[in-house]
């Protein structure tokens, strides 16, 4: 594991967008394509600004991304398939591939299906975050560490829902949905490499745990811990409670 604290969420975005960059070009050059995993949310904005700026062959490339909520349209602000339509897909030359989750049919089928494609694209590069209570995609505490399966229909805890209400996503708690269908973190462990990027200092708590912690499905990312190619793009109000 590997940790890199930048001084704002700038720098942290534009190292976090230039490695991953790399690794995706690195897995066009070895083995023709590559297949990624993108998250969404306030954390990941600078990355991704920073990841459509690379020369990069898309057409070589396979994009899942981790969650979704359920019975959210796709026209909703808060809607990860809205985000990464408008933040990426938009913005890059068309993909291989994208396999972006619908919340808003049977969610059992659904994570069925994408289940079934993930399982044919080993993923090569992973950009992810973490949330304020330490969530690794929409796996809230304490996680599911042991299933095989790909995609799961999560319950969303309190923590997680008011952060999103917090980051300005929802008008009201209330508006904030209850379930949501999230990439597995044995899913997400498999990556070849994890890039996981997590501004500001809402998130130092969380941080700290996921480092400092024993590793332990209370702090669902401390298992990053145990990801040989895991690296971690900080800055200074997210690190700042970190004593090593």
């Amino acid at each position: 594991m590997h940790i890199f604290t930048l001084k704002n969420p700038a720098e942290l975005g534009e190292a976090a967008g230039k490695a991953a960059a790399d690794l995706i070009r690195k897995s066009i050059e070895t083995q023709g394509e590559a297949h990624i995993i993108l998250a969404t949310g306030t954390s990941q904005f600078e990355t991704l600004k920073q990841l459509i700026k690379e020369d990069i062959d898309w057409s070589k490339v396979t994009m899942f991304h981790l969650d979704e909520y359920i019975g959210m349209p796709v026209t909703h602000p808060a809607s990860f398939r809205k985000y990464l339509q408008e933040r990426f897909l938009n913005k890059v030359s068309p993909l291989k591939a994208f396999y972006l989750i619908d919340g808003e049919g049977d969610p059992e089928a659904e994570r069925q299906r994408l289940g079934e494609q993930i399982r044919r694209h080993p993923i090569d590069v992973a950009l992810v975050g973490i949330g304020e209570n330490g969530h690794l995609a929409f796996n809230d505490p304490p996680a599911d560490f042991e299933t095989e399966e790909p995609y799961l229909v999560v319950d969303l805890d309190t923590q997680c829902r008011k952060q999103q209400l917090g980051e300005g996503w929802f008008k009201s708690l209330d508006e904030v949905p209850h379930q949501a269908i999230s990439m597995s973190v044995k899913q997400i462990m498999q990556s070849k490499h994890i890039l996981c990027s997590v501004p500001d200092a809402r998130k130092a708590q969380a941080v700290k745990d996921s480092l400092e912690q024993k590793v332990s499905n209370l702090f669902p990312a401390s298992i990053l811990q145990k990801h040989l190619q895991c690296s971690f793009y900080l800055d200074e109000a997210s690190a700042a409670l970190l004593t090593t």
